[in-house]
Parts: structure tokens; C-alpha cells; sequence
């Protein structure tokens, strides 16, 4: 999507306009529907992944109420928190592989559920604190976290990630029926119709090219007997959040690859901030953008402190959204206000998560494919906007050959201390610590690129695909 399109254009709504509010209503709809999915499949695939079953509805409650607090927050910008414009806050698929690690690391000692997220919001607790502290130093952040680094570590997430989504479209870990030809084939008729909608000229149909996959699969997977709706269980009328209801842990073998991904994702808001500067008519050099994206990442830190003490996965500025802001042609921050508004009614009502429990794993896996291969497919396109000189190639090719040697060959580290086999056992932060060392390390052959340029290189990825 060219960065000059949405220059051209003219705004229905400026950044501090005040629409009406069936206007306003309509617009904050319209951005809940393209992110719907996007909110609530990372619960989905850990609760099923980890064995959270009986704790699921909860978990998506928290999720969509979280993200409907962190957007009004970035919206409204209190104490100046926030960015101040339409960032809808959403949960990360850049954050699953570490998570999933933490939750099997517990798993492993014979933990409970409760353990197991116990753990998880715990890390992720401390890692929203790295990313609050980071976002008081974006300037210097940029400089050391730059396009190339970024670009392998969302490869390598993408990478990791596939390996889910494949196991899911053959029926899930473990299924007795793995890989059977009806899952097969439910798997593919989502990807297919995803891939089909995906090239129509409509945005709107391209926008909910997952949504109306994933209901085509459940139909089919009905039609199949694949999918055999069970009576909702006995769930309050409304969710209640509570804080640390699973109890609170700490590891520090858990907590270094989560506080990578922090550290990657700040800077990946920073470009779909900048994007987002550029769709609202707002400059993207000056005090006034730093000062933006400042205040964007500390709320991104804010709604992801909120996620975890609430038990919700943590959350990040979602970019299709910017595509949205293109679309309808209405930037105004107070739509934002709506959209958190409604996310937050939507967690109230834990029956949604129990309805959307019941999607039989094929069906979720042929659309995780297809999200997790764009997550690798944008790290891709980030590494394609940096110069591919002989020094950027030997540290691509060396951080993907440790990142994904270490990931085939796990056992490469059993002999090492057990820290190390904890660090270091994954692609993303085996090989994402690889290329920040080479960066640091292996001198620059010209000058560095100029803020401004590097803000133009990551809108460019930003504006459409976010991790």
C-alpha cells in the first residue's frame, strides 16, 4: 500500500474532530470488525495449546476488555499516556512463542493451569515495566533496534509460529485423528476461501476475509459432524475482572524472551505510529512526533501492565486499523473513544469466549496459517527495505542459521546450564540476540539513515501488517 495514497486523500474526520455520535458509532464498528479476529485468536490458540480449557472464556473476556481500555487510553491520552490518536490496542501474535515456552516450562514441572498463568502474567508484568522504561528513550532506541534487526526477529516469529498453525489444521497436539483427511480438508476450505476473499476488490471483503473464513469452516465442520456444538457451561451473566486471579510468579528463564519481544515491539509501534501520523495529517519529524511516539509506546507498556494484572495476554498497536483509517477517511481520536468502549462491552459477556471455544481446531489452524505466515512474510518485507550489502546478508544468514538451527535441533543445548537451555532454546530469541550482537558489533559500511528515513521505511511495512 503506497504511502503517498493516503496523503492524497482528504479526511472526513480530522484528528480532533468531533463526529456525531451514529457517525462515530459506525466508524468504531467498522474498526472492530477488522480486529475482532486479531484480539482474540492468541488466547485461543494458548488456552488450547497449554490445556486452559476450563478457564477460556475467561481469558477472551479479559482480552477484548483490556483492549477496549488500552485503546481509550491511547485515544484519550490521560497524564499523557498514549498517542492521542485511533491506535486500537490488541493482543500480540509476536508474543506466543515466549509465552507458549513460559507455559510448557511449568507444564514440564508438573504445574497446574493456575501455575501456568500464574507464570505467564507474572513475566508478562515485568515485561510491560521494560517497555514503559524503553519508551522514555525512543530517540537512542531506534538507533540500536534498527529495520534489520526487527525484520529477522518477526521472520523468526513468523517461522515459529507456523509450526502451530500446521498442527492445528492436522487436528491439534496430540489428536488421535491427527492429520486425518476430513481436518485436511476443513483446514484447506479455510485457506482457500481466505485466499480467495483476499483478492477482491472490496475492501470490506478483504478486511473480513478471516471472519467469514472461519465461518465457512465451523458451517462446513457442522455439516461434517466435525463440530458438534456442546450447551454453554454455567457462566456468570457478565465477567468480572479480577486481578491476578490465577496468583503471580516470577522466572527469569521465562522473562528474557518476553522482554525481547517488548523491546522488538516497541520499536514495531514506532512505525505504526509514524503510519498512523501520516493518515491524520500529523508530522513525522519534530518534538511533536517524538513527544507522540513516546507517549504511544508508554501506552502500549500501560495497556500491556493492565493485560497481565487482569489476565490478559499482552497487547500492542494494531495496524490494520491504520488501513481502516484510510478507508473510511476518519482519523478523529474521539472514534477512538467508541472503540474501546465497545471492546469493553464485548468482554463483559463471557458467553462469547464459550461460543468461540467450540471452533474445531482445523478450522482455526487453516486461518492461524495464514496470519502466521504473513507475520514471517512482513518480516520479509522489512528485510527487503534494508540494503542487502555483504554485511547485513552474513547477519541475516547468521542469526536465521542459529535462530532456526537451534529450533530443529533442540537438543543441541541439554548439555549447557539450564539458563542457557531456557534463553537460548528458541528461534526468536536465540536468533533475534544474534543479530542485535552483529549489529553492535560489525561496523556500518556508510552512514547511518536519518530518522526521518527510517520512519518512512517502517511506515511503509506498518501501515498494513502488524505482529
Amino acid at each position: 500500500m503506497p504511502p503517498e495514497a493516503p496523503i492524497t486523500q482528504d479526511l472526513i474526520y480530522g484528528l480532533n474532530d468531533r463526529p456525531k455520535p451514529v457517525p462515530a458509532l459506525l466508524a468504531a464498528l467498522q474498526h472492530v470488525l477488522a480486529s475482532f479476529v486479531g484480539i482474540i485468536t492468541p488466547p485461543l490458540i494458548i488456552g488450547s495449546t497449554l490445556g486452559l480449557g476450563a478457564h477460556m472464556p475467561y481469558l477472551i473476556s479479559m482480552a477484548l476488555m483490556v483492549s477496549g481500555v488500552g485503546t481509550f487510553i491511547q485515544a484519550r491520552r490521560p497524564f499523557g499516556i498514549g498517542a492521542g490518536m485511533i491506535c486500537l490496542q490488541g493482543t500480540s501474535f509476536a508474543f506466543l512463542g515466549a509465552v507458549l515456552s513460559a507455559g510448557f516450562m511449568v507444564k514440564q514441572r508438573g504445574g497446574s493451569p493456575e501455575d501456568i498463568m500464574a507464570m505467564i502474567f507474572g513475566v508478562c508484568f515485568f515485561g510491560a515495566v521494560v517497555q514503559i522504561v524503553l519508551s522514555r528513550f525512543i530517540g537512542q532506541l531506534r538507533r540500536v533496534i534498527t529495520p534489520l534487526v526487527t525484520g529477522i526477529v518477526i521472520t523468526l516469529i513468523g517461522i515459529s509460529l507456523i509450526k502451530v498453525g500446521i498442527t492445528d489444521l492436522g487436528g491439534g497436539f496430540n489428536a488421535p485423528d491427527f492429520g486425518a483427511p476430513g481436518n485436511l480438508a476443513l483446514g484447506g476450505l479455510v485457506l482457500v476461501v481466505i485466499i480467495v476473499l483476499n483478492r477482491s476488490n472490496t475492501p470490506w471483503i478483504r478486511l473480513s476475509s478471516i471472519i467469514i473464513g472461519l465461518l465457512v469452516g465451523s458451517i462446513a465442520a457442522w455439516f461434517s459432524g466435525k463440530l458438534v456444538p456442546h450447551a454453554l457451561p454455567d457462566l456468570p451473566l457478565i465477567s468480572v475482572p479480577v486481578p491476578f486471579k490465577f496468583g503471580f510468579a516470577f522466572d527469569w528463564t521465562a522473562f528474557f524472551p518476553i522482554a525481547l519481544i517488548y523491546l522488538i515491539s516497541s520499536i514495531e509501534t514506532v512505525g505504526d505510529l509514524t503510519a498512523n501520523c501520516m493518515l491524520s495529517r500529523q508530522p513525522i519529524t519534530g518534538p511533536s512526533y517524538i513527544q507522540r511516539l513516546k507517549g504511544g509506546v508508554l501506552g502500549d507498556g500501560a495497556s500491556c501492565m493492565i493485560a497481565a494484572t487482569f489476565s490478559a495476554f499482552p497487547n500492542t498497536t494494531f495496524a490494520q486499523n491504520n488501513g481502516v483509517i484510510q478507508l473510511t477517511g476518519v482519523a478523529s481520536r474521539y472514534v477512538g473513544l467508541y472503540i474501546g468502549a465497545v471492546l469493553f462491552l464485548l468482554g463483559l459477556v463471557p458467553s462469547i469466549g464459550a461460543v468461540l471455544q467450540q471452533i474445531p481446531k482445523p478450522v482455526l489452524g487453516g486461518a492461524t496459517l495464514v496470519m502466521f505466515g504473513s507475520v514471517a512474510a512482513a518480516g520479509v518485507r522489512i528485510l527487503a527495505q534494508s540494503a542487502l550489502d555483504r554485511r547485513n546478508m552474513l547477519i541475516i544468514a547468521t542469526s536465521f542459521g542459529v535462530g532456526l538451527g537451534i529450533a530443529a535441533v533442540p537438543d543441541l543445548l541439554h548439555q549447557m546450564p539450564k539458563l542457557v537451555q531456557n534463553l537460548f532454546d528458541s528461534a526468536i530469541t536465540s536468533g533475534g540476540i544474534t543479530a542485535l550482537v552483529l549489529c553492535l558489533v560489525l561496523p556500518e559500511p556508510e552512514a547511518q539513515t536519518s530518522d526521518a528515513a527510517v520512519a518512512l521505511e517502517l511506515e511503509k511495512h506498518a501501515i498494513e501488517t502488524k505482529v
